[in-house]
């Protein structure tokens, strides 16, 4: 038989051959994009009507003219006419309310934001599209076509959590083009991963899922403020490691939230020797360990090697199944970007790096015991010597 014959398979006078199953592919792949753009529409319609209910509320001024319990009223009212639908909760329509508001004096902004979303090269990639979608065309702001990519409790969350349009905007995108969970959006948010976006160098994109690559990313920082610490001039690693311990509740407030702290100098035994970790942390949002060396030094590429030891460690002889990779995180007194990047290169692990300053450095004087200390110091001498006598 010929290599270039098809195989065909003959089931109820039905030849089954490559370009059937071609074909049913391509039906496949047809369908699940009919899916999202319908997911989108519906999802479009509900937003606009949602959109237009707070904006009535706003510009009718419907509480100065009905009165105050007007928002339940018109909660009673939609839920008596449509009782198999939900959302038209008092609680949920004074959110529709505060949505629009939110965003009313920004519709200069919000145009800026579509125009820049439509050229996203992820929301391409999804091949997500509404170009007929809804808009509100009379009395107030046009309802942004690109809202319909995120769910409507994903905008409450963004619109009760968020300080400023930029950041509420900020994070609408990252929900749409990321595909982040309502539950990856509320630890982002937690995690000011808005502030904290451009945080420490790191390989978290290329080593990590997202959207546990972007709730890691977020909850790092470029530069740590150690302002809380003082050691003495020309201190040494094990200095800065026995300080940060002594001020653990403000180490951990400046890494952030959702860390827990495991130890210092965490013993590993491979290979029949002992290893030592500086610092062993659990973050719990992201379910894994977090390594954390700590260098009084600028940084030097191997410490991504050894930082790289310890973590590949970690994931072999702690981390449970259960648990998602361990991260590392190298904290030095100060960095070059090409170097890291240069140093990262054919490492295997999740790791970052970043960067400390405002350490105190201790005077002299603040070395030296105090007057009362030399006073207790001589008294205890004094009584020495009077019992040898």
């Amino acid at each position: 038989m010929d290599n270039n014959t098809p195989t065909v398979v003959k089931i109820h006078d039905v030849n089954i051959d490559k370009d059937y199953i071609g074909w049913i592919e391509e039906l496949k792949s047809r369908y699940r994009r009919a899916q999202i753009k319908a997911a989108v529409k519906v999802n479009a319609e509900q937003l606009l009507f949602n959109w237009q209910l707070g904006r009535d509320l706003v510009i009718r001024k419907a509480e100065e003219k009905w009165g105050s319990g007007v928002v339940e009223q018109v909660s009673m009212d939609l839920q008596a006419a449509f009782p198999e639908s939900k959302g038209f909760s008092t609680s949920n329509l004074w959110r529709m309310k505060q949505w629009y508001l939110f965003y009313a004096d920004s519709e200069e902004k919000l145009a800026q934001v579509g125009r820049e979303f439509t050229t996203s090269k992820k929301l391409a990639q999804l091949g997500q599209e509404i170009t007929d979608a809804p808009s509100a065309n009379n009395n107030g702001v046009p309802f942004p076509d690109y809202f319909a990519y995120v769910p409507w409790k994903h905008h409450v969350e963004i619109v009760t959590k968020s300080k400023t349009i930029e950041e509420a905007l900020f994070y609408i995108v990252k929900c749409a083009t990321e595909g982040w969970s309502r539950n990856t959006l509320a630890n982002c948010i937690k995690a000011d991963y808005y502030h904290s976006s451009g945080g420490a160098i790191t390989n978290f994109s290329e080593k990590l899922p997202s959207p546990q690559s972007d709730l890691a990313q977020a909850i790092t920082k470029d530069t740590y403020d150690f302002g809380f610490i003082s050691l003495p001039k020309g201190y040494e690693e094990e200095q800065l490691e026995t300080e940060l311990e002594k001020q653990l509740t403000r180490f951990l407030l400046e890494l952030g939230t959702g860390f827990a702290y495991m130890g210092r100098q965490k013993q590993l035994i491979i290979a029949g020797k002992t290893r030592k970790l500086d610092m062993l942390f659990f973050h719990i949002p992201l379910n894994c360990y977090i390594v954390i060396e700590l260098k009084a030094v600028p940084f030097q590429p191997e410490f991504a090697g050894k930082l790289n030891f310890y973590v590949n460690a970690v994931d072999d002889l702690i981390k449970t199944p259960a648990q998602n990779p361990t991260i590392g995180l190298l904290i030095c007194s100060n960095k070059d970007e090409t170097e890291v990047q240069y140093a990262f290169n054919g490492i295997t692990t999740p790791m970052g790096v970043a960067s400390y300053d405002n350490v105190k450095v201790k005077e002299i004087q603040d070395q030296l015991p105090s007057v009362e200390e030399l006073t207790k110091r001589i008294r205890l001498l004094e009584e020495q010597l009077s019992k040898e006598k």
